[in-house]
């Protein structure tokens, strides 16, 4: 296993994070393809033996029974001290608002809960999950600040963002001598290239960790043209993330195919190579052993700058889609779909 520093941040990460969404109660949530709690236990088991110290969940992710089965896990398999664990809190719902809850008050209340769910004092990395066009950021950040300086948080990252986003609270955050956001979780992979236009250039400006999500385009970029799988058939949200680009990133996932079998390596190595040498530690999700050791073999492949070249020039510009193509003011009165599904806050 690879370890990097996190951005402007003291935290020793493994260079492949594991990421939680998959793991949850499938009768609860957005999703009906994630695994039950002892195939979670079993793959994070794995993770851990294999040197992966950094996990990703989310309050929302299955209710909250992705943070609840990480916690148990962890609290058996690990010391906390060992890994590095980050998790989400959503913006205010409709109800919030409607109640007079404020920014500062459900950071409060969020917080809670999922320390409740982990089991656990602390979290290394609490994130922004989208942008809230209805609440002042500073009333986060004021929020995130004071969970910092009470030990329950260590550092704070945002996702879901434009740079400009980011920018913005962080200057806000450095007026009144707060936090700043230390990390960007965004939707970034070889057939969604759209960080490179902004973000990946403020973040390495400013020394910014950059986690993306959808490393392998849930699946997409790991299965050769025409193979299918579970998560391909049955994730509806990914299919309106994908599936209207589906024929230009069908060249590009071409040429991962290509690669890989001339390099007898697999498509997932491929993918997630060109990702490391893009970013800090991309998030990998995984809902079998098999893919947790395929993440890691990604280590091993260097690619060079021909390599690198081939499997970017197919690319062509894309709409932004799934919750980025959300981030706009008309978020105000339309709520995003993880926080359409509620009942996570208990």
């Amino acid at each position: 296993m690879e370890y990097i520093q996190l951005g402007n941040t003291d935290l020793k990460v493994s260079r492949i994070c594991m990421g939680c969404m998959g793991f949850g109660n499938a009768s609860t949530g957005q999703h009906s393809w994630t695994v039950d709690e002892e195939s979670t236990r079993q793959i994070i088991k794995r993770g851990l033996d294999l040197g992966i110290n950094f996990f990703d969940t989310a309050i929302a992710y299955q209710a909250g029974t992705s943070e609840i089965y990480l916690g148990r896990a962890i609290k058996d398999f690990a010391r906390r001290e060992d890994v590095i664990i980050a998790t989400k809190f959503l913006p205010r719902s409709q109800e919030d608002i409607a109640q007079n809850i404020s920014g500062k008050e459900h950071v409060k209340r969020s917080l809670e809960t999922s320390l409740k769910h982990l089991e656990m004092d602390y979290i290394d990395l609490y994130i922004y999950h989208m942008w809230d066009w209805n609440t002042p950021v500073e009333e986060y950040l004021e929020a995130l600040n004071e969970a910092i300086q009470e030990g329950k948080i260590r550092y704070i990252g945002i996702a879901n963002c434009f740079a400009w986003q980011i920018a913005q609270a962080n200057a806000i955050a450095e007026k009144h001598g707060w936090a700043k956001f230390v990390s960007v979780q965004n939707h970034y992979n070889l057939i969604m290239r759209e960080e490179e236009r902004e973000m990946n250039v403020y973040a390495s400006e400013n020394n910014i960790a950059l986690t993306p999500y959808s490393a392998l385009a849930a699946g997409r970029l790991s299965k050769k043209p025409g193979e299918t799988s579970k998560r391909l058939e049955q994730d509806t949200y990914a299919k309106f993330k994908y599936d209207a680009t589906a024929d230009a990133d069908g060249k590009v996932i071409e040429q991962v195919y290509r690669l890989a079998k001339e390099k007898d390596v697999t498509m997932t190595e491929i993918s997630l190579a060109w990702l490391l040498t893009k970013v800090s530690s991309p998030i990998v999700g995984a809902t079998k052993i098999s893919h947790v050791e395929g993440a890691i073999k990604a280590l091993d492949i260097k690619l060079s700058d021909e390599d690198i070249k081939r499997l970017e020039q197919a690319y062509v510009p894309h709409n932004l889609s799934g919750v980025m193509a959300q981030n706009t003011p008309a978020a105000r009165t339309v709520e995003q779909v993880w926080i359409q599904n509620g009942k996570y806050m208990k």
